[in-house]
């Protein structure tokens, strides 16, 4: 069963209230990379390619005047959420595209998130048209829901990014 915002709110710390929705929560951008090496996947390693950070433009439409905005190509980009993300050892997490990107001829890949997972995350934004994106602008949703397990997850992206 998939629970509440309100019991996704509880994972996540600094939220503004207009991130907490019926059935998940909206998780923001935080940084856009671009891939600049190749990276490498085995049977039982991997290597993540090295990145370059975009900084972001000043824009003056911008909620915040130290936010800025991404101006962003046709291409994928690496991005990290804003939020730090807690996924109780109980639950499975699940993270969906805000219907805005997809109108925007976006697409937010992402995978599961494993019970016990801490950090904060990344995904890759494909965007098929040029696309300008304010930091801190909400991109996905986070939801969760009971699972069985064994164990928790204890993999080299534990603890990413904080």
């Amino acid at each position: 069963m998939f629970k509440s915002g309100a019991f996704v709110a509880e994972q996540l710390d600094g939220l503004r209230e207009s991130q907490i929705q019926p059935n998940g929560v909206d998780l923001t951008l935080g940084a856009v990379f671009e891939q600049t090496d190749a990276g490498r996947i085995e049977r039982g390693d991997k290597t993540v390619g090295e990145r370059r950070e975009l900084e972001p433009t000043e824009a003056p439409w911008a909620h915040d005047d130290s936010a800025g905005a991404y101006t962003l190509a046709e291409g994928g980009y690496i991005v990290r959420y804003g939020e730090r993300i807690r996924i109780p050892e109980d639950h499975i997490g699940f993270l969906y595209p805000r219907s805005s990107l997809l109108r925007n001829s976006c697409m937010l890949d992402t995978a599961v998130w494993d019970a016990g997972y801490e950090g904060r995350g990344e995904g890759l934004l494909e965007v098929h048209h040029e696309l300008t994106v304010e930091a801190g602008a909400r991109i996905a949703q986070l939801v969760l829901a009971e699972a069985d397990h064994v164990g928790a997850y204890d993999g080299s992206y534990q603890r990413e990014n904080l």
